[in-house]
């Protein structure tokens, strides 16, 4: 399947979808967020692909969201919201897709990135890796549902924590924290995943989509995403505050210091 910004391949029973922007440490541009999308309806198109490989080439599982795309000429309200929501759709494709899905993270995990991650099914990571959500620094809340999905995984307290504080935190913490499935060396990664995706692959297509969707329907009760489709509208805010714009320049100010 020929895309720009990602490599989508299912071969029998295993798919994968691999951010490919190495040298920006794959960020996740309206037209990427666009691809995950349309990857995952094009994977669930094919009922013989039991589990997909989520992943990122290079240094990085992901840089997060490229917020440029908000920078410049104004196209108008509808498409200031139809850019500030696509990281929500690209989410809910994700989490629904029929296979189940396993995140292979490296490297750094920033703010959308780690919203990829969370709408994965399950999560492997380097114990080198990275785990940051410096959204609020920038002046800008967490969206694409991000709030609920960090709720369901690893509670409220710890969501607030992390978010407000937007300190990074280790592949170890995320671990404790319920958040990843397992940490391994970075050398060990591709392998840990591979079998990890290997035992899935002896199941039924039938009892591994039953019971996806029985944890993903007992999760969403307990916290439900149906209210992020306005968190839209809560970034574009943001992005029209002043107070929250001079966060932003301030905190860039202070890392262009470091």
């Amino acid at each position: 399947m020929p895309f720009n910004t990602i490599e989508v391949h299912a071969v029998e029973a295993r798919g994968e979808i691999t951010l490919n922007r190495p040298d920006k440490l794959n960020p996740l541009s309206a037209e990427t967020l666009h691809e995950l999308a349309e990857a995952a309806r094009w994977l669930d198109r094919r009922p013989e692909v039991k589990v997909v490989i989520v992943g990122g080439r290079g240094r990085a599982f992901s840089s997060g969201a490229d917020v440029s795309v908000f920078a410049g000429a104004d196209p108008g309200v509808p498409a200031r919201r139809a850019a500030a929501d696509a990281g929500r759709l690209m989410a809910e494709a994700i989490e629904s897709m029929r296979a189940v899905t396993i995140a292979r993270i490296q490297g750094h995990c920033v703010g959308g990135g780690v919203v990829l991650a969370a709408a994965c099914d399950l999560r492997v990571a380097a114990d080198t890796t990275r785990f940051s959500i410096p959204e609020v620094d920038l002046g800008i809340p967490l969206a694409w549902g991000g709030i609920p999905r960090l709720v369901r995984e690893i509670g409220p307290a710890m969501t607030k924590e992390l978010v407000l504080t937007c300190r990074p935190f280790t592949a170890a913490e995320a671990r404790e924290l319920g958040f990843v499935n397992r940490v391994v060396g970075e050398e060990q990664l591709e392998q840990a995943v591979e079998e990890l995706a290997a035992q899935l692959l002896q199941k039924s297509s039938v009892t591994l989509t039953a019971t996806k969707r029985g944890v993903n329907a007992a999760s969403n009760a307990i916290v439900s995403t149906a209210g992020a489709w306005s968190d839209a509208d809560t970034l574009l805010t943001a992005l029209g505050d002043p107070e929250s714009r001079r966060a932003a320049q301030d905190y860039l100010e202070r890392l262009n210091r470091r």
